[in-house]
């Protein structure tokens, strides 16, 4: 049984990396979704402020995390370089995080809690796609 434990944490295959992945993502969500609420409702900044904000902060947990526990392979070895490609890639899914939450809030009058968890889906499968096929593949050479 802990040899299956850890093979798991230490494991490196795609599925083993995605599900790391989405462990890291859940709580970095958790400190981004909490940060949404409460830039919102008691420091009561619109709500698309709040969800940048958040956003960010959660971006840097997920950073630190990922690179500490998903992934173990890299393709760049400078670190303020991965980590600049990295806040790229954050700030597309940030960009997809607005638009879809303005869409869903504004357009289609849904809640913005609600927006964020269909805004958070999507930004998942793109944060974990651009940054293994990018950032985490392979050493450079």
């Amino acid at each position: 049984m802990f040899d299956k434990l850890h093979r798991y944490l230490t494991g490196n295959t795609l599925i083993e990396q995605f599900s790391k992945y989405v462990i890291v993502g859940g709580l970095a969500f958790m400190v981004d979704y909490g940060m949404l609420y409460a830039l919102t409702e008691f420091a009561h900044l619109h709500y698309l402020l709040s969800a940048t904000i958040s956003f960010i902060i959660g971006l840097t947990v997920n950073y630190m995390l990922s690179i500490y526990w998903v992934f173990s392979e890299r393709s760049i070895s400078r670190r303020s370089l991965e980590f600049i490609i990295f806040a790229v890639i954050g700030i597309v899914g940030l960009a997809l995080n607005n638009i879809v939450m303005y869409l869903f809030t504004d357009v289609a009058d849904i809640n913005y809690l609600i927006s964020k968890l269909i805004s958070a889906f999507i930004v998942l499968i793109w944060n974990f796609g651009a940054r293994k096929l990018i950032l985490f593949n392979k050493p450079e050479k």
